[in-house]
């Protein structure tokens, strides 16, 4: 793995909660947009495959209001630690697998992941 040649993996660098700017893809699969995102599988995952798995972040505040999402208002202790620019949704219900590649850097990370875990929970009907 091209990580692992600086003696460090890309998900040491990615853990889950962690916000990055990634080049996030349209659904319509051709078009994509340059767009904050939080990694939200484990830190450990250990597929061998140079991916993660990001939920999108909006700044569409219209969005609110549904379990599988997570308000974060960047004047919060949580959004100036997200590094967010604007007031924003974490979108649990709006995944992509993205190459290590496409995460231009990192601009902050979640103070805790438990609100990310519980929206993930109602995205994947788990209990």
């Amino acid at each position: 793995m091209i990580g692992m040649l600086r003696g460090w993996s890309y998900m040491t660098k990615y853990k889950k909660g962690t916000v990055v700017l990634v080049l996030f893809p349209n659904s319509d699969l051709i078009t994509a947009k340059h767009r904050p995102a939080v990694i939200v599988q484990v830190d450990e995952l250990n597929t061998g495959l140079e991916q993660a798995i990001v939920a999108m972040v909006t700044s569409n505040l219209f969005r609110e209001g549904h379990p599988s999402r997570i308000r974060l208002n960047k004047d919060s202790e949580e959004g100036k630690n997200a590094g967010l620019l604007t007031d924003s949704i974490i979108m649990t219900d709006n995944l992509a697998t993205v190459r290590f590649f496409e995460i231009d850097r990192i601009i902050g990370s979640l103070s805790g992941i438990d609100k990310l875990d519980n929206a993930l929970r109602v995205t994947f009907g788990l209990k």
